[in-house]
């Protein structure tokens, strides 16, 4: 347990080679550790190595395959790789585990932003905030897709929401600048 929070310490620092480095040894003793696993492939997404991470991402599920943490950093890893349509579907894995994970809904709704589906992504973010009403990210990518929709006063009431839960987040006031 100590080692591993060690692990996630690095993790949280960004020392990410330190931390594979340290994953990997750990993973010699607990090759069957869904957590190291699913450790493994964040810290590959970090280091820009995608397949690898999709690859160690797969390892986690297939030996625990309800982990809903795995299938929602295996989304983001898609989302970054341009896999919107298996991201959507990674993140419904998610929700069909734990209906209440806002931030899988959040992250649907950045998918179907890049899908150029603007009013299904806000529909996800809404119900992110359903889930959890504190969510100043949702509230912000809400607020870049009414932007983008030219929908500037809802855009800004959305805005003014993420501010008043985090009023120290510059982006916010980058974007409704």
């Amino acid at each position: 347990q100590d080692q591993l929070q060690s692990l996630i310490t690095l993790y949280s620092q960004g020392q990410l080679q330190q931390a594979l480095k340290q994953a990997n040894i750990l993973l010699q003793y607990f090759p069957e550790s869904s957590v190291l696993h699913n450790i493994c492939g964040a810290v590959y997404k970090g280091l820009g190595q995608l397949d690898v991470s999709i690859e160690a991402f797969n390892k986690a599920l297939a030996i625990r395959p309800d982990y809903a943490d795995v299938y929602n950093n295996m989304g983001n890893t898609l989302t970054i790789q341009g896999k919107l349509d298996e991201a959507i579907e990674a993140y419904n894995k998610v929700l069909a585990i734990r209906p209440d994970y806002a931030d899988a809904y959040n992250n649907i709704g950045n998918a179907l932003k890049k899908q150029a589906k603007p009013e299904e992504a806000i529909e996800a973010y809404n119900k992110a905030l359903t889930i959890q009403p504190d969510y100043a990210e949702a509230y912000l990518n809400m607020g870049i897709t009414l932007q983008e929709q030219s929908r500037l006063e809802e855009a800004i009431v959305s805005y003014n929401k993420a501010l008043s839960i985090r009023p120290d987040y510059a982006e916010i006031y980058l974007n409704m600048g």
